[in-house]
């Protein structure tokens, strides 16, 4: 697969810059985005309307092209796309690596041993050499501009595309965070059921739309089997395996997952095994069929609040990739510092 980076961003950019007529002040950047990216159909269009009108309209916040003649001639997103490509060419995995990461969004914010990076719930997000390299390759052209969290949602917009998701574009222009505290962390859990994380994901803005969408995300990527264990040999302390899983994938995760196991061992997040790494609706299809790995994936597609969604993105591969970048882009508006809040990172690796 081929992809002409400059070009792609160049026509969309053409796409976007048009100016619309400005909005109550009173808005946030969070509601315009949600306001414009609502079911919509016809080519390109989707992105336009999600997006054109918030070029100068989030004020004192995120933006369009905020690094637009803030780097000389240097191209901040094709930059952060070319250390993703060269890494995703080596490894394929990171894709879902990056994407976890800018669910996380805990990165940006690492200070010290007791940081939100050493949290239980981040344990296990990988990546940060990535950041790393993009951080550094920024530097060198344009240093102490580009924020760490800007390139942490730039690098996974390059992560869905890759992955063979639709291209989206995204506002600019958050700052980095001064303190990073591992109990700050607050991500929902696998186990939660589907009101838990409807309250969860509502606490961050986003609601439930958003949520199977961002669920989708497991289309890629892996857990690991102590967050299927439960579900195989005591699912709610009955001794006896979660009666909504397929019988048949049961025994393919048993036999991967043992008993006694250490629950160490990584298994896919999505059933179909043919390629963990492909952004597309498989996930929504499998889980439809009884074959949702974790607890809450299941449960979106038995729920009568989300069972709808799932089952018409399930139908719509198309439609699965349009959304998810828009679901994307508004997670990514939510709890920004943005104007003199926070600060430019030297390294994404430590606050000033």
């Amino acid at each position: 697969m081929t992809h002409q980076v400059p070009e792609i961003i160049t026509h969309l950019r053409s796409v976007f810059t048009k100016k619309k007529k400005k909005k109550k002040k009173s808005e946030t950047c969070l509601e315009k985005i949600r306001k414009m990216s609502r079911p919509i159909t016809g080519g390109l269009a989707f992105l336009g309307l999600i997006l054109m009108s918030l070029t100068g309209q989030c004020f004192g916040a995120l933006q369009m092209g905020f690094y637009k003649g803030k780097c000389n001639s240097a191209d901040v997103e094709e930059i952060v796309f070319r250390v993703v490509k060269a890494r995703f060419l080596k490894d394929r995995s990171i894709a879902a690596a990056l994407i976890r990461m800018h669910f996380h969004d805990c990165f940006v914010r690492v200070n010290g041993s007791r940081s939100e990076k050493t949290s239980p719930p981040n344990g296990s997000v990988r990546g940060y050499e990535v950041i790393d390299a993009a951080k550094a390759a920024i530097e060198k052209v344009c240093p102490r501009v580009v924020s760490c969290a800007d390139i942490i949602t730039i690098a996974a917009r390059a992560a869905v595309f890759l992955g063979g998701g639709k291209w989206y574009e995204v506002p600019t222009g958050r700052r980095d965070g001064r303190i990073s505290l591992a109990s700050d962390v607050d991500l929902p859990s696998p186990s939660l059921t589907v009101t838990g994380t409807i309250q969860a994901f509502a606490r961050k803005g986003l609601d439930v739309e958003d949520m199977v969408l961002l669920l989708g995300g497991h289309t890629v990527g892996v857990t690991h089997c102590l967050f299927v264990q439960n579900r195989l040999y005591n699912f709610q302390n009955t001794g006896k395996q979660d009666r909504t899983m397929n019988p048949t994938f049961a025994q393919l995760l048993k036999r991967r997952c043992p008993r006694n196991s250490n629950g160490g061992t990584p298994i896919p997040l999505n059933a179909n095994t043919k390629n963990i790494n492909q952004m597309d609706n498989s996930f929504y299809r499998q889980i439809l069929g009884g074959r949702g790995v974790l607890q809450i994936d299941q449960e979106i597609a038995l729920d009568s609040r989300t069972r709808g969604m799932v089952k018409k993105l399930a139908a719509n591969n198309q439609d699965f990739n349009i959304k998810f970048g828009k679901a994307m882009v508004r997670m990514g508006a939510i709890e920004v510092l943005t104007g003199t809040k926070g600060e430019i990172r030297r390294s994404c690796r430590a606050i000033n």
